[in-house]
């Protein structure tokens, strides 16, 4: 672990319960520590994770950092209060999006098991930046590697099951199901909200709207929170 303290960070005021997982986005990963220590940014994490697996810690978890910006979950809206945000070096969209690297990855999930040995964070609580701010955000997008942190107990898994289940899942249904798992999927205004969801436990059917696939998978995560 390597201390390289941000001065972004104020009082948390919550017990927390949350992790939120983001990808940098950003060209290298020094710029993005850059970023997250600059006082005028405004924005910081508690965790950074270089490709290699290399852990910096800039915020202390009794602290509130300033990661999930204008965010919800489950109709809550002050999601830095409760969560620990991890930052995990990747270009991201804009800058050449790639594979996570397995070091990366290995270190994430000893990072998670590590926290989850003083907080109590259920596995549908680990969430992508994207879960929480739909409109906004992709990260840590569709190729991360959500099985392998379900297959630790750590999140829940995407959905591998069969697609026809969801031949038999009405259209309202699903676009309910969306706001009852936790996103800001208001009638009329899912769209941004559904494409989050696929990143995140669907990544086949991303882009393709209720199809059979999304519909099973919405149908099995709800069971599963």
């Amino acid at each position: 672990m390597i201390d390289t303290p941000s001065p972004n960070s104020d009082i948390r005021g919550r017990t927390v319960d949350m992790v939120i997982l983001h990808y940098t986005g950003m060209e290298t990963a020094e710029a993005a520590l850059d970023r997250l220590r600059d006082a005028k940014a405004k924005v910081s994490a508690h965790y950074l994770i270089e490709e290699n697996g290399d852990c910096y810690r800039l915020v202390a978890e009794d602290m509130r950092a300033w990661h999930a910006g204008v965010s919800a979950w489950k109709g809550e809206y002050d999601i830095n209060a409760r969560s620990i945000g991890i930052e995990i070096v990747n270009p991201g969209h804009e800058f050449g999006y790639r594979d996570f690297p397995e070091a990366q990855i290995d270190s994430v999930v000893a990072l998670l098991k590590d926290i989850r040995k003083r907080h109590k964070i259920a596995p549908g609580y680990v969430l992508a930046h994207s879960d929480i701010a739909p409109r906004r955000k992709e990260d840590p997008g569709e190729k991360f590697p959500w099985d392998r942190f379900a297959a630790e107990g750590l999140a829940l898994a995407p959905f591998t099951g069969d697609p026809k289940v969801g031949h038999s899942v009405s259209y309202d249904d699903a676009r309910k199901a969306l706001a009852e798992i936790g996103y800001d999927a208001p009638p009329g205004d899912h769209v941004a909200a559904l494409l989050a969801f696929q990143r995140r436990f669907c990544p086949a059917s991303l882009g393709q709207g209720f199809d059979p696939r999304t519909k099973a998978a919405l149908a099995e995560v709800k069971r599963a929170r």
